[in-house]
């Protein structure tokens, strides 16, 4: 997690151009970081964003909105506050630099 970080915001819809479209507004609304992607399964991709509450919450109502403004229909979203330390175990496995070639 970033420094300071409180939060995770998560988004979930289906196709990457819906999900790069939400990053995009996520990271450009609010004060948080790219923490992760996964394609879940049959083209529904999630985005991670760590940040304190408040950015992750205006960064989740952007992608939300953004995905909706392209046509598209959010899967699910969701901020978890106050994550538990454990969680981390589950999202540095999708951090951006695990998942693409180096």
């Amino acid at each position: 997690m970033m420094s300071g970080a409180r939060a995770l915001g998560l988004l979930e819809a289906f196709g990457l151009v819906y999900v790069l479209e939400a990053a995009d507004a996520m990271m450009k609304a609010a004060d948080v970081e790219l923490a992760g992607y996964e394609n879940v399964a049959s083209g529904y991709i999630s985005v991670l964003m760590e940040g304190d509450v408040a950015a992750c919450e205006a960064a989740v109502q952007a992608g939300v909105a953004a995905v909706k403004a392209m046509g598209g229909e959010v899967y699910s979203s969701v901020v978890i506050p106050s994550p538990h330390p454990d969680l981390k175990k589950v999202t540095k496995r999708y951090a951006p630099e695990k998942l693409l070639p180096q």
